[in-house]
């Protein structure tokens, strides 16, 4: 069995580079996916949802890349196609060298909008 966090990097590698089959291969048949935007997707819904936001995707910078036995906990910045940047965490469950489960937590726009010591107005 392969390392967790090997599993993990090859999945963002797949993710930039866009290649399907690669992620296709890593995605386990009993996957489920959850965000703020939805709650415990399956994979076919994964591929139609969420899969398609690969095209603008061009790189992840792995901040953190921490493995607890089946788990790994990542913050990555990633880079869009038009240079913008973003940080995210997310939380992998792998089995068997294949993802069964991802959590993410929606991070912040890199630079952040707010300056340093200041918060982004919520009005």
């Amino acid at each position: 069995m392969a390392n967790p966090l090997d599993i993990a990097k090859r999945s963002y590698e797949a993710y930039a580079k866009s290649d399907r089959d690669a992620i296709e291969a890593l995605i386990a048949d009993d996957f489920h996916f959850t965000s703020p935007l939805d709650n415990r997707i399956d994979r076919a819904t994964y591929f139609e949802r969420c899969w398609p936001n690969n095209e603008a995707i061009v790189d992840f910078e792995f901040i953190h890349l921490v493995s607890d036995g089946d788990r790994v906990f990542v913050t990555y910045q990633g880079c869009n196609k038009d240079g913008k940047h973003f940080r995210n965490t997310e939380i992998l469950t792998i089995r068997a060298d294949q993802l069964i489960a991802v959590e993410v937590y929606f991070g912040w726009n890199v630079p952040h909008e707010a300056p340093p010591g200041a918060s982004v107005s919520s009005e």
